[in-house]
């Protein structure tokens, strides 16, 4: 089975070049999978319709959301299709399988008021004023683009030189798309770049390195990790009063996209913004909106004037 996820996860990169992250997600399902057949004297070539459908069973009784048995079902259906065409299996056992399906769930979101403070949180939140500086770049980066948390820490810093009004992002499947910056995120990215070169600059005369990152660590991928950012936005939430168990940096995603269609913007062009290769995604952001859209009934429909019956 180790042969059988290897040889699809190297498939994934080569040929549909599937981002990392994306193939870390794949195997860990598959060596879940993997584990449980073991257990059953089963592996990828032997295990039927039935025992798929076994296994989704005891994912479901180990209480995993819908989503996450939705996405396993879903990694199974891949390998599985790769096994066929490969001529490992003369069937495809997940074709006649129903998933879970995911639970519509509306995207946890932030007030203007309380992203403000939260920006407030990381100006004044830091060890020293290299951490401050870096602190605010990510924040106002973040909510002046929407960009996914990968995307954000994985910046290079060819990306940030010249005072950019907009910025190249590499997306998911290596796609790329160009945001725009707002001037406090433009500042906050000027008066970073200015002390992480000086840092570059004190570190090459030691005869450092030098990084190719907007955000460098010492991390095994040299640029800050995602989960060194998650735990950030815990601690500026603390620091701005707000509950760290509702936002995650993907609120601030939420945030970007649902200010933007409350002041009018176009859904496809949140659509753009976002990366979102199919505008149904975007369109959930519609419904954390509907006090809004009622309210533009109610002032402009005729028959809902005062009066009217």
């Amino acid at each position: 089975m180790e042969r059988w996820i290897s040889a699809f996860l190297e498939a994934q990169a080569a040929e549909l070049g599937a981002a990392r992250n994306t193939r870390l997600a794949y195997g860990r399902d598959l060596q879940d999978f993997a584990a449980w057949a073991v257990h059953r004297g089963l592996d990828f070539a032997t295990a039927s319709r039935s025992d798929i459908e076994d296994y989704l069973i005891h994912c479901d009784a180990q209480g995993l959301s819908r989503a996450t048995r939705a996405r396993r079902l879903s990694a199974l259906r891949q390998l599985y299709r790769f096994a066929y065409d490969e001529e490992w299996r003369t069937d495809n056992p997940t074709l006649q399988i129903k998933g879970p399906g995911k639970a519509k769930s509306l995207p946890k979101t932030l007030t203007v008021e309380e992203v403000e403070r939260l920006l407030q949180a990381a100006r004044t939140s830091g060890r020293n004023r290299a951490d401050r500086l870096r602190n605010t770049c990510l924040m106002e980066l973040l909510y002046a683009t929407g960009m996914r948390v990968s995307e954000l820490v994985s910046l290079p810093v060819s990306a940030a030189r010249g005072d950019p009004r907009m910025l190249l992002v590499r997306g998911k499947g290596g796609k790329e798309r160009m945001v725009p910056l707002s001037p406090p995120a433009r500042t906050a990215l000027t008066e970073w770049l200015a002390e992480r070169d000086a840092a570059e600059d004190l570190g090459r005369s030691k005869g450092l390195p030098t990084s190719k990152f907007l955000f460098p660590s010492r991390s095994a991928e040299g640029f800050l990790t995602r989960h060194r950012f998650y735990m950030l936005i815990k601690e500026l939430c603390v620091q701005a009063g707000i509950s760290p168990s509702q936002v995650t940096p993907h609120t601030l995603r939420h945030a970007f996209a649902t200010h933007l269609l409350a002041n009018g913007a176009d859904l496809r062009v949140i659509q753009t913004l976002l990366g979102h290769a199919d505008l149904s995604t975007t369109e959930i952001y519609t419904h954390v909106l509907e006090d809004r859209l009622r309210d533009l009934v109610l002032q402009h429909h005729p028959l809902a004037q005062d009066g009217a019956t």
